[in-house]
């Protein structure tokens, strides 16, 4: 641990940015939720068409197609 007063400003800073994120997301109702894909979740974002094959280990591209599935089932829209 680096006992350099910038440093601690640094990570200090960064910790308070991260938490005033947090607080804002908690007064407007929003969660972060980490979930488990296992390979077959993936193949089926791929077979919905919500994942490219490309895009298998792209973590950004995950995070879409979870998303995409979820508001597609609340929307009530068909997908592919």
């Amino acid at each position: 641990m680096s006992t350099d007063p910038a440093q601690i400003r640094i990570h200090s800073s960064a910790a308070a940015e991260r938490m005033r994120a947090h607080r804002k997301r908690r007064r407007e109702g929003s969660f972060i939720v980490r979930v488990q894909l296992d390979q077959p979740d993936i193949d089926g974002f791929v077979r919905l068409k919500l994942l490219r094959p490309g895009q298998r280990q792209d973590t950004e591209a995950l995070q879409v197609a979870v998303r995409g599935l979820i508001y597609h089932m609340l929307d009530g829209m068909p997908l592919g």
